[in-house]
């Protein structure tokens, strides 16, 4: 391969903190799609197991840090960061056996604390993730037990890798009862009594564990007490599936299988645990809806599904025969998309009106007993839990109000603050407003617009427009610390519900996906003009952030429209849509991106929004701070890493390209809080200190 240097160096406003990038190598490396020839010349940075990828990310760290050391206020903004950050989380009881647990972070420790509430009453520390790495880069994946609570199994993520180990042990001495499972990727696990447990995973790929490709799902079943290698496989051994999950019914009696090619639509399978060597049984035996079952009773089956409902509904069908022309409506599809619960022995219905939250609660008849009163507008989660309860317990948040947790009474309806934290941040001083404004071929979008009361609409005010507009994730109103300080700094914080979400349903997803794409970048597109319309902001102080599926949505953007925004923020984005596909899991997104395998048709399609492909020479792009983490097996970096090389060479005009790569950090799960802190830090002090800002802002 030819190697040619590529030395690239510019300057900010002011000429005298001029930026010279790190030297990226160009290869000559062309891809032929069909009949086009598709030029990469960074393909070399995909190699994360490489030296010289290794020399590039310490590189591009050097640049970056120097770069965000000098800005005035950095300091600052960290210490109010972090003593908004310093209050006591309390996460929502659970009982397993004959002992409460609960989560707890006393303010600023890298990862919560699992605690136990004995018998007595006393609380000790269960399970403490900060001892499971000096730096706090090691987190709790998941804790399961077993019905009767005897014993407990945790999974593990180092660095941020989706790739996990689980740990057996007894609950009451937190002795390790065997070898630790390894290996262990995109997983529950569920426990059959105390026989052993079911978990999913992949075989470890050659080559490297962070960026290879991994489409065979298996469902394994590890009995205890024997090695993980003898491990049964269950399912996926005969039928390949990208995506398969097992989980035991709370009566111990059946096995759910789920499996699925893409993130839409899946397989539903069923096994009777109670006879031996009874045979997996069809409930679904395709992809074209999403379905799971919710619960039983005996052998009733409660599923909720999408099936000719897309905003979802629950039905019911025996066992002996439940194919989907058996299925009877229990909870039918409304107008507003249903994400439902069970606990205490009553269905919680939980509804999405225009992304805000709305609960009712059935009986297992089906009769509506109560539309549950909300402390306000926002977002409701939990009302889950055993069946035997007589208290459940849900959480509220929205842009202003800090995340409570409420206890709530199955038979009264009574809810009670059960922990409401203790926050330095004045809510009452703030607003959210929901505006509805129209995208570019008439579809009107909702967008929540959270700010200090008696904001002026002058068009100078720092605003962050956030989007994702995919896989059919909603964006619902919630509480952050790092949102909160900005805020207080005069900041605007908007948040689109952008097609390709879940807010309206399969239909609204669905006008975000494959050749509908662009619609997503549309309505970002057109959430940005309504700010500057309105005069919320303006070019000159507007950035736009994202995320993941965000991250492209960032990329697509600012490559389309780079006079639009002052600052780009794309977080571990999927920035090269030709190749996704080839990437650890990345050919399951094909429902909503398709790939450029397919036709043609697609191909072009895709490559004319991909984020690496359109980086023009000549353009004047927005500073741009790309984030990710050199252990990111979801979105691998190598995604920002050319997206980064791409802007640095291209770049006209003074707005620095910046790449700032987490080092021992995955796709952002289970990220310790001094590294969530710092990050947040450094990507408000960039945007203001490009928007123009030399000290915080006025509050």
């Amino acid at each position: 391969m030819a190697i040619t240097a590529t030395t690239v160096a510019f300057g900010q406003s002011q000429k005298s903190n001029s930026i010279k990038y790190p030297d990226t190598k160009k290869g000559e490396t062309i891809d032929t799609y069909f009949d086009a020839k598709v030029s990469d010349p960074y393909r070399w940075l995909e190699d994360d197991k490489s030296e010289e990828t290794a020399a590039w990310v310490k590189a591009q760290n050097k640049v970056t840090y120097a770069y965000l050391d000098q800005i005035p206020f950095r300091d600052e903004l960290k210490k109010r960061m972090e003593k908004l950050w310093n209050y006591e989380k309390i996460g929502a009881p659970f009982v397993r056996g004959k002992s409460t647990y609960y989560s707890k972070n006393n303010g600023l420790q890298n990862q919560s604390v699992i605690y136990k509430k004995g018998e007595n009453g006393k609380d000790e520390v269960f399970l403490d993730p900060n001892t499971f790495s000096k730096d706090g880069t090691t987190s709790l994946g998941g804790l399961d037990f077993t019905k009767d609570g005897t014993i407990a199994a945790y999974s593990i993520s180092e660095g941020g890798s989706d790739w996990r180990k689980v740990i057996i042990i007894d609950a009451q001495t937190r002795k390790v009862l065997e070898d630790t499972i390894v290996d262990v990727k995109f997983s529950g696990i569920s426990w059959k009594g105390k026989e052993g447990f079911y978990y999913s995973s992949y075989d470890k790929p050659k080559g490297s564990e962070l960026s290879a490709k991994t489409d065979q799902h298996k469902l394994y079943f590890h009995k205890l007490g024997t090695a993980q290698k003898d491990d049964k496989v269950v399912f996926g051994l005969d039928q390949k599936r990208r995506y398969v999950g097992g989980y035991v019914t709370d009566d111990m009696k059946y096995l759910i299988i789920t499996a699925a090619n893409s993130t839409y639509g899946n397989e539903l399978y069923i096994k009777d645990l109670t006879k031996e060597n009874s045979p997996i049984v069809t409930i679904v035996d395709n992809f074209n809806s999403a379905n799971g079952v919710l619960e039983n009773e005996g052998t009733k089956l409660f599923i909720v599904t999408d099936l000719k409902a897309p905003n979802k509904r629950i039905v019911t069908v025996d066992v002996s025969n439940p194919k989907p022309e058996n299925w009877k409506n229990f909870i039918a599809e409304t107008e507003n998309v249903l994400s439902p619960s069970t606990g205490g022995g009553y269905f919680f219905a939980h509804y999405m009106k225009d992304a805000v939250s709305s609960v009712k609660q059935y009986d297992y008849t089906g009769k509506l007993v109560r539309e549950i009163k909300l402390p306000a507008v926002g977002t409701a989660g939990g009302f889950g839990g055993e069946k035997e309860d007589k208290v459940v317990y849900y959480s509220f948040t929205n842009y202003t109000t800090p995340g409570t947790i409420y206890s709530f009474d199955v038979k009264s309806g009574k809810s009670e603050i059960y922990q409401q934290p203790k926050v330095d941040f004045k809510s009452a001083d703030y607003e959210s407003k929901q505006v509805f404004y129209t995208s570019k071929d008439g579809t009107k979008v909702p967008m929540i617009i959270t700010y200090k009361k008696g904001l002026k609409l002058d068009g100078k005010n720092p605003t962050i427009l956030y989007g994702y507009g995919g896989f059919s994730a909603s964006l619902t109103p919630s509480f952050s610390i790092a949102n909160a300080v900005w805020m207080e700094n005069g900041g605007v914080y908007a948040v689109p519900n952008l097609r390709g979400g879940g807010e309206y349903g399969k239909k609204w997803h669905d006008a975000g996906t494959k050749m509908q794409k662009q619609n997503v970048f549309d309505d970002f597109i057109a959430a940005a003009e309504y700010l500057i319309a309105q005069k919320y902001t303006s070019s000159d102080f507007l950035a736009i952030r994202g995320g993941s599926n965000g991250g492209l949505l960032v990329g697509a953007t600012m490559t389309q429209r780079p006079e639009l925004m002052k600052v780009a923020l794309p977080a571990v984005g999927v920035m090269d849509m030709l190749r996704y596909h080839t990437f650890t899991a990345g050919a399951g997104w094909a429902y909503d991106y398709g790939t450029s395998q397919d036709s043609k048709e697609m191909f072009e399609y895709i490559k004319g929004y991909s984020p690496v492909h359109n980086v023009k020479k000549g353009v004047h792009y927005p500073a741009t701070m790309v984030t990710t983490g050199d252990h990111d097996d979801r979105v691998v970096p190598a995604h920002s890493f050319k997206f980064a090389a791409e802007l640095q060479e291209k770049q006209t005009g003074d707005n620095p390209v910046l790449i700032r790569i987490d080092v021992k950090a995955g796709h952002g799960a289970g990220k310790s809080v001094a590294a969530t802190i710092q990050e947040n830090v450094d990507i408000q002090a960039f945007t203001l200190y490009n928007m123009g800002f030399k000290a915080l802002p006025k509050k």
